[in-house]
Order: structure tokens, then sequence, then C-alpha cells
């Protein structure tokens, strides 16, 4: 198991009259190779969540393992952590400082101690890897466009090899084909290397598109974890939570309503299409 939270809870201002539980007694297991994707209301822990698992915040109660050594231990080596776990954040552009765009992407490998030529390498190949040219190399990253600073802030996290990648609403603000081309990428980056994924997301499409597990965060607990079919099933349930299902399942469900025998678990316009399409041709066969 890469990732495992055991029993952990969080609170914010603890031992005040502000104090807030953002975690509740949470248990999790991340298996490794998986793509995982992340949702919940606004401030309903999400956030919390991802950043004890790669030690940015302490659990106030409980436990956080990772390969199987608790991460809070004596001794333990944070800053490896952070090699192995890579956390991009919401509007990660922000996360960028260097005078041009390798210089950027080479900073972490250099600060892991690699030389100067291997963190060139590691640089060049991760830029590649989420679509930026050659011809951007010597720019500064503050004159590219927004979804071309996405992926230079995605491809510095990925210059340091991590074992899991999570990405906190790397999409926010971006067009539906910007938003596309950077998850089509990933996806096929975890093809290729066998990253674990993470995604935390507002968009219900987005996970339901490219997660195979889906965990749902609601007031600091988990009421919900697996397949994407299996958790949107409960559409009614997310509603009452503050989130939703993405909009084929409410266009499946009203079918369904409507007489036709459609799969109203098909979360996915390709799924959505192909159960539609074997409906209506089985319909012209029973004619």
């Amino acid at each position: 198991m890469l990732i495992e939270l055991k029993d952990v809870s969080y609170l914010y201002s603890r031992d005040t009259v502000y104090e807030v539980r953002a975690l509740d007694h949470v248990n999790l297991a991340v298996e490794e190779g998986r793509f995982i994707g992340v949702i919940g209301h606004t401030g309903s822990g999400k956030s919390t969540l991802i950043q004890h698992m790669n030690g940015l915040m302490k659990p106030t109660e409980g436990h956080v393992f990772f390969e199987g050594e608790d991460i809070w231990a004596e001794k333990y080596d944070l800053r490896k952590l952070r090699t192995s776990v890579g956390l991009v954040f919401q509007y990660p552009e922000n996360q960028l400082f260097e005078t041009d765009v390798l210089t950027d992407v080479m900073f972490g490998p250099k600060n892991k101690g690699l030389s100067e030529t291997e963190a060139r390498e590691r640089a060049v190949s991760a830029l590649k890897d989420v679509g930026v040219g050659e011809k951007h190399f010597k720019t500064s990253p503050f004159e590219l466009s927004g979804g071309q600073k996405r992926r230079v802030a995605i491809a510095g996290v990925l210059a340091m090899d991590p074992k899991v990648l999570i990405l906190d609403e790397p999409t926010a603000g971006l067009d539906p084909r910007g938003r596309d081309e950077i998850l089509g990428r990933i996806q096929r980056l975890r093809e290729e290397r066998g990253i674990t994924v993470i995604l935390v997301s507002h968009s219900m499409e987005d996970v339901a598109e490219y997660a195979d597990r889906l965990i749902v965060v609601n007031n600091g607990k988990i009421p919900y974890d697996g397949s994407p079919r299996e958790v949107f099933s409960r559409y009614e349930e997310l509603e009452g939570m503050g989130l939703a299902a993405p909009e084929i399942t409410y266009v499946m469900h009203e079918l369904r309503r409507r007489g036709f025998p459609v799969d109203v678990t098909a979360d996915t316009v390709a799924e959505a299409k192909e159960s539609i399409l074997k409906e209506l041709k089985g319909g012209r066969k029973r004619a």
C-alpha cells in the first residue's frame, strides 16, 4: 500500500472558540497505479486531506503511512517523502518563480541533489510529457498563457519523478479544450509511468471520465468510496451534500423514467451513447 491514513483527525484552531474539525477519524488506503478522484463541497476537508498525504499537515490524531512507514515517526525523512508524493496546488502557476521555463522545472531535481545534466534531462522530459515544446524553454514562465503556465507547474512536480501525483483542481479556470488536454496527458503519464494520480475536482464530468475510484469527502468524513458508477448511483444523497452527478446521469435517469430501458449507471457520454444505441438497435429488432 502506498499511502494509508489510520484514524486521522485534524482540528484547526485547536482548544479555542474557533476550533473546527476538518477531518474526523478518517481511514483511507491508496493503492499503487490508481487514478483516484476526490470530490466534496467547498470546506468539506478535501484540501486538508490531501495535504496530510505528503506531510504538509500533521494530524491532530491518528497516523499517516507511506509505503508502510509512519511519516511522523522520529527521524523520518519528510523531504524525501515530498519528492515521492508530489502535490500540485490549485492555480499552480502561482508556484512559478524562475527566470525561464527550463530553469523553473530544473529547480526541484537540483534541490534533490541531481547534477546539472541530470536535472536538465529530467526537466526536458517532464516538459515534453506535458506538451511544452523547446521553443518555450527559455521563455519567462510569466509570459505564457494560463494553460501553458499550468503545464509548466505540473512539469516541475513530474521532474521530481514522484510515485504519487496529487492535483488540487488543476484545470480550474481553463477552457474545455485546455482542461481535456491536461487531463488527457496526465492519464497517459499514469498509463506509461505507472504513477498513482489523485485528482481533486469540482467537475463531476472530469472524475467520471478519468478516475477509476472516487472518494467523497463531507464534513471531514468519507461517506462514499468506490467506482464512479457506484458513487454517482447515489446522486440523490450527493445532492444532499451540495454535490451532484455528471449531467449525463440525470439524462439517463430521465430516459428510464420515460420508458427507455437504458443503463442509468452510465456516467460518461461515451457509455451513455453505447447504451442508447444498443437500446435503439434492440428496439428496431423487436419491432
